[in-house]
């Protein structure tokens, strides 16, 4: 069952009972089945409350499961432009109509309404951002460990151990802080197994500078790390709070002089494009990162094709 939430009891007054039931219904299917990631739980949980607020107003009172399967795609414009004169942004609308079908195609899989007139109103447009990799130079100065930002030397092994699993191994900052003494790299380990998102597994080969950099944060951590503990600790000992490897990469910044965009997800995007731009294939790529949908990984191609273009307008004797 999902967790029981301040948010969740403030949806609860927005519906009548019946729909109340079906909300409780729909979030411990995304939790229990779909196994969403207790973040994106909130987030839907958000933005239908949101919508039955808005509809609450709409139609005059708290709506029913009969007033849900009675909308119209004009309620749902309706919404979506109340959101945008509160200085929403497109991003935000897009992913708060993506939970609110989520909701109505869990209804109509129950046979309770028709999920057809919000599939009918098309998302906000929105500018695509493309991911801002860091340079294989720069990335190679971030994960080296060899200037010396920390008081303590088995912190900036730790540091370095873990911005080298980001770039070596495209981890996720948290899927990096998830693995435990027994999966630490080295002593011939070759793979890692990685429980993503959606508890989605995939596994990705281990470089020997990955191992390198493990083994040399084991040698100097202060503390005992068991086989089921966290590999990753922090000062007291505790499990490492990601936090403070986002602050590890703010003073590496201000030290090599990058963008803001140098975060430790970047050392995730640089790992793809730089993987893309040696000739690896998307599909490969796609295992790699643990993405879904190719989709999700072709985005990497207009990265490398933005940077060829940038080339050639600098350097073509006719530019």
């Amino acid at each position: 069952m999902c967790a029981q939430t301040a948010d969740k009891d403030a949806l609860l007054v927005t519906a009548r009972p019946d729909l109340n039931q079906r909300v409780g219904l729909w979030l411990d299917h995304l939790s229990d089945e779909r196994r969403l990631s207790d973040k994106t739980l909130l987030a839907y949980e958000r933005d239908l409350r949101q919508f039955l607020r808005f509809l609450t107003g709409h139609l005059g009172g708290a709506p029913s499961l009969k007033d849900i399967a009675a909308l119209r795609p004009a309620d749902f414009r309706g919404f979506l432009a109340s959101r945008r004169r509160q200085g929403v942004q497109s991003r935000s609308l897009a992913r708060g109509l993506a939970g609110i079908r989520s909701f109505l195609r869990f209804l109509e899989r129950r046979g309770e309404v028709n999920a057809a007139a919000s599939a009918a109103v098309r998302p906000p447009r929105q500018a695509r951002s493309l991911p801002k990799p860091v340079s294989s130079k720069d990335a190679i100065g971030i994960t080296s460990g060899d200037l010396a930002m920390e008081s303590e030397a088995w912190i900036e092994a730790r540091n370095a151990a873990v911005l080298t699993l980001l770039y070596g191994c495209g981890l996720r900052i948290s899927e990096a802080l998830s693995l435990t003494g027994k999966m630490a790299p080295g002593h011939g380990t070759r793979t890692l197994r990685i429980v993503g998102k959606g508890r989605k597994e995939r596994i990705v080969p281990i470089l020997p500078v990955v191992s390198e950099a493990v083994e040399q944060y084991l040698k100097l951590c202060p503390y005992a790390i068991g086989p089921e503990g966290p590999l990753f600790l922090g000062a007291r000992g505790g499990p490492l709070n990601p936090r403070l490897i986002q602050l590890a990469m703010e003073k590496l910044r201000g030290a090599l002089g990058l963008a803001d965009s140098a975060t430790p997800h970047a050392l995730r995007h640089s790992f793809a494009t730089h993987l893309l731009a040696g000739g690896g294939d998307l599909r490969t790529i796609q295992e790699l990162l643990g993405h879904a949908s190719l989709a999700s990984t072709q985005i990497y191609t207009e990265i490398d094709s933005a940077h060829l273009l940038s080339a050639y307008d600098k350097a073509h004797p006719r530019r």
